[in-house]
């Protein structure tokens, strides 16, 4: 099958499914405990409808906006994913180019498997880098002044993740970074050829932006959650928040707020914006989900701090849902993920070109000329 003819999330899955070894996709695909939060992320935006105005003569709707100091041409922009190596040899290259070419954000993780110089010299569009607070003492200095030296746009810091969630298929499948063979997972990389072939033959997994610091990232293989318990600083607060906020002095958004409190609190240190997010269904599972909080952080914060979702976004209808009761923009993991691993740069652009075409599409059919003309009117919420 053609990667043209993958049309939706559900298309792109079925096909990374296809093409990589079990320990990989179900690293992508999973949440943690039983999963009730990675199902609710995208559930949550059942619970309104779309109310389109008619005779509106939108003609070509404006799909752009401004968020994180850089303008952007539509509003929805690649989340950062860690190791993105492992689902297709181009990792963040291609998904740097990709995001490039459609004029949007792509995001860095500190755990990709290129280093920032490498991807500043990929690509020249809108880049983001996410930080963690490691226990390795000069690591995030150096990473925030390696990042304004290579001219990144803006940073964001991950906060949910002090900890790891228990993400039980990767105990099931014995995912490790970067892979081993057990016995459990290989006869699933037996059956995967292309992706082994591909994952021996181009350039060697490594974890360039850390590796200096911490040794043990890239010389042996590990569990993500035992790598987060072991390197994470646990005891990560506000004012190691703060200090990076002031270090960057940029943009800088905060990734993994959910409660008015701390959306007020991320004000008052000085960030740039807050990112509504559960890391995905990764984390605290039984938590909400980030469309169910967006109205009441809103209410509270909005026009104050830029609000970002990040989380169950599939469809432009998810996009325009969240604009509409007050989101600055949104970004997507999952999605863009399984189009990288379907097929390099070209299934990114091809995902983003078809979450472009929805949002033109139904900007269109809802009435509306541009992002600014979204709001709660063109909401109907259901009992």
């Amino acid at each position: 099958m053609s990667l043209e003819d993958n049309f939706n999330f559900e298309d792109f899955r079925r096909v990374a499914k296809k093409k990589l070894p079990a320990p990989i996709f179900h690293y992508i695909d999973g949440g943690s405990d039983d999963e009730v939060t990675l199902k609710r992320n995208t559930d949550s935006f059942s619970k309104c409808d779309l109310v389109p105005n008619i005779l509106a003569s939108v003609g070509e709707p404006d799909l752009s906006t401004k968020v994180l100091g850089s303008k952007i041409d539509m509003p929805l922009f690649l989340s950062p994913v860690a190791m993105q190596r492992l689902f297709h040899h181009e990792g963040d290259k291609a998904s740097a180019r990709a995001a490039e070419k459609f004029g949007t954000f792509y995001s860095m993780s500190t755990m990709a498997t290129s280093s920032i110089e490498e991807i500043a010299n990929t690509a020249s569009g809108p880049k983001m880098f996410q930080i963690y607070i490691h226990k390795t003492q000069g690591l995030t200095d150096n990473l925030i002044d390696r990042c304004k030296s290579s001219g990144f746009n803006a940073m964001c810091l991950t906060v949910d993740t002090i900890v790891a969630g228990n993400r039980e298929r990767d105990h099931k499948w014995g995912f490790t970074t970067p892979p081993k063979l057990t016995l459990k997972s290989l006869m699933s990389f037996a059956t995967h050829p292309m992706w082994t072939i591909n994952y021996l033959t181009h350039e060697k997994f490594q974890l360039p932006n850390v590796s200096q610091f911490v040794k043990k990232s890239s010389s042996i293989a590990k569990g993500v959650m035992e790598y987060i318990n072991e390197q994470y600083d646990p005891a990560m607060s506000w004012k190691d928040a703060e200090y990076c906020i002031k270090r960057w002095g940029g943009p800088f958004a905060l990734k993994g707020v959910m409660s008015v409190e701390d959306a007020k609190r991320a004000i008052d240190i000085g960030a740039s914006a807050i990112m509504l997010s559960n890391h995905g269904g990764r984390q605290l599972d039984g938590s909400r989900a980030p469309f169910d909080q967006l109205e009441k952080i809103v209410d509270a914060v909005g026009g104050k701090i830029e609000i970002i979702v990040d989380g169950g976004i599939r469809r432009g209808t998810h996009v325009l849902k969240a604009l509409s009761l007050g989101a600055t923009a949104c970004s997507f993991g999952k999605g863009f993920l399984f189009a990288l691993s379907a097929g390099g740069q070209k299934g990114v652009e091809i995902m983003l070109q078809r979450m472009k075409e929805e949002l033109r599409r139904d900007m269109i059919l809802l009435g509306k000329k541009n992002i600014g003309d979204l709001s709660k009117e063109n909401l109907a919420f259901r009992d």
